[in-house]
Formats: structure tokens, sequence, C-alpha cells
């Protein structure tokens, strides 16, 4: 009997003090504050919409921090189901379906998922690994276009171009990637792989649907929103939509560029290429050439422990970050060898030594004799004349990867700046956003509140994850150029690029949260309580709240919500017609 009264007392005790945090009406706060006011002559602590003393207590539209939590408590507003419903299924729940869209085809499924945490998580990250993925393609179709014309050249490059999603490697063996090149033998493997891994995955009912239903929710909810700045504008999702803006050029680039990323169909391709392709004759053998099944130079798998970075091994674009570097340098062997081919068989050089060469009925193929030859001679013919010293770095590969970060960072924060310019003109009062960093504009002071602050953290922490798995795979690639680690600096190197990769996967999924719990907060009002919109973290102890806006303030609120769109929508379009300004210079055959 004693423990039900005591469980009684504790419910009842919940239900005042729920009821009590959930209920607290600012606007009827200040209507109390202001009769008692006007009772005792205290006018401390009423201030008007500029954080200003007023003189008289019908003047006041705003308080200070001290007389808020003390008069009206340090609850929120009421959470309202039918507003947070709404705004959650406008602004955060077509994104959220939308990330179903990017492309994946890891071996594993929570290798999918950490792509998708690491896409949401790190906006620039995602940007970085698209057109990283461009800027490659281009970079190697140009190289083998003004270069190179030699046979399955143009099989060669749209392979390159297609295996970024994979661990590319060559065989450690010369002779294998010479051999692999310009013995006509092979000729049927690079046509049926080039065949084989030229799929698209593309536009589909499901992509296009889903794009849509973000553009017209965005559309329809920004025009309902700049319709009436004073509904529900505390929980409005004008900044998080904005925000969010991000994802749709990232779906829409990865859909033009079709990745291939499914691992099971690309290890299925190659197996079928091997299957399909020509068998060395048992003459070709007694020659000293070598056998077709293990002439393969070219892998697109690898063991754990032959790689720097295990990322590399996940087949989901948004890794492409970890590969880049070694994909780089792998292609450009490959480039290398071919160009040196070519240029061979221009002036007419079989790759035979001491045999003559044999003229081909067509004028533009080479007759498959001048391409017949020892081990010994492929290695001999594919060498470079001056025997330099290739770079373990290809050429241009960082100014790609500055080019990449830029347009990574801008469409970052040009989406995640929209939701930070809302927060700069708005003022912060119950029916308003937040303040943002510390500014004087008009008279009108403003600072950082808890909704500013959800968001910059955001973008900040979407950044340094951005930065550090770039340096760990900067590192990575570097502590390969001692391939047995022997050396201090590589050690140390493969050291500081593990525990980078860590700490920013770490950061990826922490940010994941804290973008989606931002967005739900901002919806159910949550952040509506004095200490949210007093900006209490920036103004200290002059920390105040306005409970009633000017005109002047609803007017500078809608002018940056537009303002706001604007920038959104031209950062978001403007990487989206980049990557089509882009795509023409890919390979195709």
């Amino acid at each position: 009997m004693h423990l039900h009264r005591v469980f009684q007392a504790c419910l009842l005790l919940l239900v005042h003090t729920v009821v009590k945090v959930a209920g607290v009406n600012f606007t009827q706060c200040l209507n109390d504050i202001v009769k008692n006011a006007d009772a005792t002559q205290n006018l401390t602590g009423l201030l008007n919409g500029d954080g200003d003393p007023v003189s008289v207590a019908s003047d006041a539209t705003s308080i200070s921090y001290s007389l808020c939590t003390s008069s009206c408590g340090t609850g929120q507003e009421p959470f309202q189901w039918s507003v947070f419903s709404q705004e959650f299924s406008a602004w955060l729940l077509p994104n959220l379906a939308l990330i179903s869209q990017l492309p994946f085809g890891a071996q594993y499924r929570i290798d999918n998922l950490m792509s998708a945490v690491l896409t949401v998580g790190s906006p620039a990250l995602a940007g970085y690994s698209l057109f990283i993925t461009l800027l490659n393609s281009r970079w190697i179709n140009r190289r083998f276009k003004h270069s190179v014309d030699y046979p399955n050249s143009r099989f060669a490059v749209s392979i390159l171009s297609s295996l970024q999603q994979v661990p590319l490697r060559l065989h450690p063996d010369r002779a294998r990637l010479s051999s692999f090149i310009v013995l006509p033998e092979n000729d049927s493997w690079w046509k049926c792989f080039a065949d084989f891994v030229d799929y698209t995955h593309t536009w589909s009912i499901a992509s296009a649907t889903s794009i849509a239903w973000v553009v017209v929710a965005y559309i329809l909810t920004v025009a309902n929103s700049l319709s009436d700045v004073y509904a529900n504008v505390q929980s409005n999702g004008e900044a998080t939509g904005s925000m969010w803006l991000w994802l749709i050029p990232i779906v829409v680039g990865w859909l033009q560029l079709s990745p291939k990323c499914d691992f099971n169909r690309l290890q299925a391709a190659y197996d079928r290429a091997d299957r399909h392709s020509t068998r060395t004759e048992t003459k070709d053998v007694h020659m000293g050439m070598l056998p077709a099944s293990s002439r393969r130079a070219l892998a697109i798998t690898a063991k754990e422990e032959d790689v720097t970075s295990p990322d590399e091994l996940l087949t989901p674009p948004v890794f492409n970050y970890s590969r880049s570097l070694r994909w780089a340098s792998t292609a450009e062997t490959m480039f290398l060898v071919f160009k040196v081919a070519s240029e061979k068989a221009h002036s007419h050089l079989p790759v035979s030594f001491g045999d003559e060469w044999v003229e081909s009925d067509n004028i533009d193929d080479i007759d498959a004799k001048n391409r017949r030859g020892s081990p010994q001679d492929t290695v001999i013919y594919c060498t470079q004349a001056d025997g330099a010293q290739r770079s373990h770095w290809a050429p241009g590969v960082f100014t790609r990867m500055a080019i990449a970060s830029c347009a990574a960072l801008a469409l970052q924060w040009g989406t995640v700046g929209a939701a930070l310019m809302v927060a700069w003109f708005t003022p912060t009062t119950v029916c308003l956003f937040f303040y943002s960093c510390y500014v004087e504009l008009a008279n009108v002071k403003q600072q950082m509140g808890c909704r500013c602050i959800g968001y910059l953290l955001y973008g900040v922490i979407a950044t340094l994850i951005w930065m550090m798995l770039l340096i760990s795979s900067i590192l990575a690639h570097y502590s390969m150029i001692d391939s047995h680690r022997a050396s201090l600096s590589a050690r140390v190197a493969l050291a500081f690029s593990h525990l980078l990769r860590w700490t920013g996967k770490l950061l990826a999924v922490i940010n994941f949260f804290v973008v989606v719990l931002a967005c739900t907060f901002q919806y159910s009002n949550f952040y509506d309580r004095c200490f949210c919109n007093s900006s209490v973290f920036t103004r200290g102890s002059a920390a105040y709240t306005v409970i009633i806006e000017t005109t002047a303030q609803a007017a500078q609120a809608k002018a940056s919500w537009i303002g706001a769109l604007a920038m959104a929508c031209t950062s978001a379009s403007g990487f989206l017609i980049l990557v089509y300004l882009l795509l023409d210079a890919l390979p195709s055959y």
C-alpha cells in the first residue's frame, strides 16, 4: 500500500513536470510579466527588440534570460504532433528516402550501410569522391586519346575508367604486363571484359521518382513557408531543407557517371572474360610465352594485407577517395606501356627482336606476327628508351585532388551555408529561428543559438571528416613507396593513416546522428526554450529572448529565406552543371 502511494506520487510529479516543461507559453508569460511590472513599476529585464531597456512596460517585446528562466521556466513550447509530422514528412523524410538511390554494391551489407553514413556524415567527402572519379576518367581518356594508337587501347581506357571502384592491381612481374598488352592472344580478353563491365547503373523509375519527390516537396514547402513567415516558424524546416539539398546533385551525379560498383557482378565479368578469351596455342608456349591462364596481369581484387587501407576493398564509390591515388598510379603504368608499344609500332618495329616488320592488309591494323615474341622480347619492347624512373605519384594527381576538393566544399557549404544564412539574418525569437555568429547589421544584434550551433557543428565536422580521410589516403599511398615498410617514415605514415581513417569514420557516424537529431529537434520545438532563444552561448550575461518580433524583423527573416533558397539552389545546380559539362570527355568505345 505504501509503495502504491509512492508510485502514485511519482506519477503525479512526472505528469506535472511534463506538462510544465511542454506547456510553456512565452507570449502569455510576457503578458504576465508586463502586468506585474505595471503594478510594481519594476522594469528590470524588460527590453525592446534590439535588447535595449524600455521605459514603459507595454513597449517590451523582449526579456532578459534571467527573467525568462525565473518567470517562464526552463521548459520548451508545447510539442505539436501535427506540426512535427508535417515538417518531418515534408523536409527530412524525402531526403532520407533519397539515400536509397545512392550507388552501393559492396560485398557485405555493413559496408553499404557505412557508405550511406559516410555520405550523409560528410557531403564534402561524397562530393569529392564523385568529382575525383569524374576527373580521373577524363584524365586517363585524354592521355590515351592523344598519345596511344595500339590494339586494345580503347578497351583498356574503358576498363580503367570503369574499375575505379575496385582495388585495381598490376602483377609485379613486368613480363606479365607487357605480354598482356602486346600479344594478340589476349585481344579477346580485352574485348570481352570491356563488354562485360560496360553495364549501366543509371536512371530508373525509382530513382527519378525519389528525386522528383524531394524537388517537388522542397518547392511546395518553401512556397508555403514564404507565404506566411509567422506560422509555426519556430519549427519550420526552411533551413534544414536547404541543408539537405546537397544530396540531389550527389545522387544525380552518380546516376550520370554510372559507376561499376557491384562487387559480385564485376567479379563475374572478370571470370567470364577469362572463360571467353582465346587460349594460347602449344607452339606459343614452346616459344617461351606465358600461358594464357597466368598472363592476367590485371587484378580487380586484393587481400586485406595487400592494401594499405581496407577502404580500398569496398566497392561503393564514396570510398573512391581511398583508391584514387593508387588507381592513378596503376593507370599511368598501363598508359606508359601502351604508349611505348604504340610508338614502336608506328616506327614499324616488331616485338620479336631481329624479325622484319610485316605489313597488314588493312593499313589501320597491325599484323599479329609483329606482336608476337618471348616474355623477354615483350619486356624490352615495352620499356622506355631513356630508362627513366617513374614517379610514385601520377602526373597532375594533386591538381585533380584540389579541383575535386574545391567543388565538393563549394557544394557542401553552399547548402549548409544556406541554413546558416537563414540564421544570420533572422532574430532569435520564440516565433523565429535563431541568431548566427555575432554581427551588427542595421542595429540588430545577432548571436549564435542552439540551432545555429547544430548546423555549424554538422558542417565543420563534415569538413573535418573529408580532411582526415583525404590525408589518410595520401599517407597510405606514401607508405607504399617502401613496399616492405622498412623505413620509419613509411611505418609512421601508415600508422597515422589508420588513425585518421578510424577517427574520420567515427566522426561520420556521430555526424550522421547530429544532422538527424538537429532536424528532429527543430521540428519538435525542442529548441524553443529560454536558453536557446536567448543565445546564451555568445551573449553570456547579456542574453535576452525576443518574444514578439517586429514587422521589420519578419521582413528581414523572409528576405534571408529567399537568399538562402537562391544560395542553396545555385550551389547544387552549379555542381550538377559542372558535372554535366565534364561528362563529354568520358571514355567510350
